[in-house]
């Protein structure tokens, strides 16, 4: 049975695949065949940012399709923001940065909140105010090596992804610095991308992420 705890609904989506889409410029037209392509390779966590054209539409769709995957937004910046996603069906809210609002609102929601930091500060802040898990972003800037220092000294429960620039190339180092999740945007999906190929795409991530398992 999937939990309905939202920190629970994320171990559970990360244990099954730890790979966050990012699907920044999403259609509508194109969330059905793109996510279809992406639950076949065996993703299970789909983020639309909110700058994407019609994004609401794309969740509402995606969350209806493909109700054994969390789906949701980011980019999410306002606690109206949050609001909007969760009547869109969505469950998952990603921000680049950490907004306690944002977070409490996702919170108050039975949302997954995973707010965006790149500071210890900023992630204790975080994990105060509620976050499920926490996105280590920009990735370029939190090299491996802040992760494995953030690691050291935030609560061992805590879920660490870094997004940003990620390639399957890059996992097992960030893996080995103890990273839980890695979110994945263009190398997986860009404007223009057929589903076909975002489905290649995937099937090389997802052997990446689990070649990291055996590493």
């Amino acid at each position: 049975m999937t939990p309905t705890d939202p920190a629970a609904l994320l171990r559970t989506h990360l244990a099954a695949c730890p790979l966050v889409a990012i699907l920044r410029g999403l259609t509508p037209a194109e969330a059905l065949p793109v996510g279809q392509a992406l639950v076949d390779a065996g993703l299970r966590l789909l983020e639309v940012p909110l700058n994407s054209p019609q994004p609401l539409d794309s969740i509402a769709q995606l969350a209806a399709a493909f109700p054994q995957a969390l789906v949701g937004a980011g980019t999410v910046l306002t606690p109206a923001d949050v609001q909007a996603v969760h009547r869109a069906g969505g469950r998952l809210v990603v921000a680049p940065n950490f907004s306690e609002a944002v977070v409490r609102q996702a919170v108050a929601l039975g949302m997954v909140a995973l707010p965006g930091v790149a500071t210890p500060t900023e992630a204790f802040a975080a994990l105060a105010a509620g976050a499920h898990g926490l996105k280590l972003f920009p990735a370029e800037m939190v090299t491996p090596a802040v992760l494995k220092a953030l690691r050291a000294v935030l609560p061992r429960e805590a879920l660490l992804l870094p997004v940003g620039g990620i390639a399957a190339a890059h996992l097992a180092g960030w893996r080995a610095a103890g990273a839980d999740g890695w979110g994945i945007g263009s190398s997986l999906y860009a404007p223009g991308v057929d589903a076909a190929t975002v489905g290649e795409r995937a099937r090389v991530l997802v052997a990446a992420a689990a070649g990291t398992l055996r590493a």
